[in-house]
């Protein structure tokens, strides 16, 4: 019996070390690229990328909210006038990206034509592989959660886009710890996505250059 729970328990704690030694690696590697609000303000770059974070009551969930409003001071204060609000727009009946831009326009005062709407933003990798194949963008600053940050740069880098991130994380967040917890297996997950580097499940049309951000507006 001993030694059948010894045979069993190799595999067991090999994958325990594998999970944990690629989420320790995303993390001390891409912790680098991680910009105080300063240095964000100092940099220079095509876009700006506000990930989703889902919806409450008609507006934005806490996390959300905390990334529209640092991502809208990283306008105001940078040289980077393009916003992308990427999120999830695949059903008629949840729009995530017009709460997001609606926010920005009537909390924050961007304008409208600098916001651009990516309706199929339904996962990570899938915002970011999106802001270069149909925004165009080669260097962008991505605005979410620290806990986030770390793969959201992994996948940037493998899918060739020179990013930086700016930590969103204003203020303690209900059920963080399960989020921390989960986050360790998205990064494994993603991890992989940066090797394989898969089309997304949507469709990808390159947005003119001459485009506004009421281009967006409809899908």
């Amino acid at each position: 019996m001993k030694k059948f729970i010894f045979i069993i328990s190799i595999p067991i704690l090999l994958a325990f070390i594998i999970i944990l030694g690629i989420n320790f690696y995303v993390v001390i590697k891409y912790n680098k690229r991680i910009l105080t609000n300063k240095e964000a303000y100092e940099s220079k770059g095509d876009c700006i990328l506000i990930l989703g974070a889902g919806i409450k009551n008609d507006g934005p969930s806490d996390m959300l909210r905390d990334r529209l409003i640092v991502g809208s001071k990283l306008y105001e204060n940078s040289s980077i006038k393009k916003i992308i609000v990427s999120g999830d727009h695949s059903k008629d009946n949840y729009d995530e990206v017009a709460v997001m831009k609606k926010y920005l326009i009537n909390k924050l005062n961007v304008p409208s034509e600098n916001i651009y709407k990516d309706h199929y933003g339904v996962a990570t990798y899938d915002s970011i592989y999106r802001a270069k194949e149909v925004y165009s963008c080669k260097k962008l600053i991505i605005v979410t959660q620290k806990y986030h940050l770390y793969r959201s740069l992994y996948l940037a880098d493998k899918i060739g886009i020179d990013a930086y991130g700016v930590s969103s994380s204003l203020e303690p967040y209900k059920g963080q710890l399960w989020r921390e917890l989960r986050e360790i297996l998205a990064r494994d997950k993603d991890f992989v996505k940066g090797i394989i580097l898969p089309k997304p499940e949507f469709k990808i049309e390159v947005l003119p250059a001459s485009a506004t951000g009421d281009d967006t507006n409809d899908r």
